[in-house]
């Protein structure tokens, strides 16, 4: 049983937890946005938690989906369900249990958050087969990976404005961004294997789209950020954020694996200076 609990830790990355801190921070960006910087305690909870639950699900349906392909790619060839040491139906199973789970955190909020829930999860389960036919699967990961957004806006205010779905757009491009580092450590493996990336997509125009949509991001969230009245720390939040991506760049215009990975994992660190230019912005500004 012990083995079996260790192979569902492995399954659900929560030894990798740089996929929590990235559905995280714009999780929280929004539930700060929608409060007025005074989140509730109990959605702080629901919105921490369910993320982390959600994240470990999209795991385990991702590594069920891609089953047949991860034993190719030199980076996935060891993850438990790939090298046998759990079945399919186990990975399933897991994925279900932590879907539910969320759910049933999600289910005493209002009605608009709880049908934004059913959403999130069906682009959860779905997002795995984009990459068989969608040039650009990432976008597609970004709509997921920044669900949390409407849902925030849903709960604390009971509707979600066009602010919060522009937030949403934004963290697509951020997705687009980090996920294409990501992708451009596979894109051999993934050439082979004939699945679609947003690094098999750009080409040799990869480093520049990349940059391009870090910019995106960051032009949109300052935009946002503007409308809700934020000010100083917001505006040295951006501009920490702006020099990670310009670093990033560093890391990846020679398109070396590893450095590729560095620069992907070191999002977590964007987006922490996002939401900390949020979050200090209005703890001082109601001092």
């Amino acid at each position: 049983m012990m083995d079996r609990l260790k192979q569902y830790f492995y399954l659900t990355r929560f030894d990798k937890p740089i996929g929590i801190l990235l559905l995280l921070w714009p999780t929280l960006i929004a539930l700060w946005l929608a409060s007025n910087g005074r989140p509730d305690p109990y959605y702080l909870f629901v919105f921490c938690v369910g993320t982390v639950l959600m994240r470990a699900a999209g795991c385990a349906m991702n590594d069920f989906a891609d089953r047949d392909f991860d034993r190719h790619v030199q980076r996935t060839a060891a993850r438990p369900l790939t090298a046998g040491k759990i079945a399919a139906w186990e990975a399933v199973a897991v994925a279900v249990v932590l879907a539910l789970a969320a759910l049933a955190l999600i289910w005493p909020l209002n009605p608009l958050t709880r049908q934004l829930s059913l959403a999130a999860v069906v682009i959860a389960a779905s997002y795995p087969y984009f990459k068989r036919f969608f040039a650009l699967p990432q976008a597609y990961l970004g709509i997921a990976f920044g669900f949390g957004i409407p849902m925030a806006f849903a709960a604390v205010q009971d509707t979600v404005p066009p602010a919060a779905w522009l937030l949403l757009i934004g963290n697509v491009f951020w997705s687009m961004a980090y996920d294409t580092e990501y992708a451009m450590v596979d894109r051999d493996d993934d050439l082979k294997l004939g699945l679609k990336t947003s690094a098999i997509t750009f080409g040799r125009y990869d480093v520049a789209a990349i940059m391009l949509c870090y910019a995106a991001t960051l032009l949109i969230d300052l935009g946002v950020g503007w409308h809700f009245g934020l000010r100083g720390w917001f505006a040295a939040g951006i501009a920490a954020a702006a020099a990670m991506a310009v670093y990033h760049y560093t890391l990846i215009r020679g398109r070396d694996r590893m450095r590729c990975f560095a620069a992907f994992r070191h999002n977590n660190w964007l987006g922490a200076a996002l939401f900390a230019g949020v979050a200090l912005d209005y703890a001082f500004s109601t001092v």
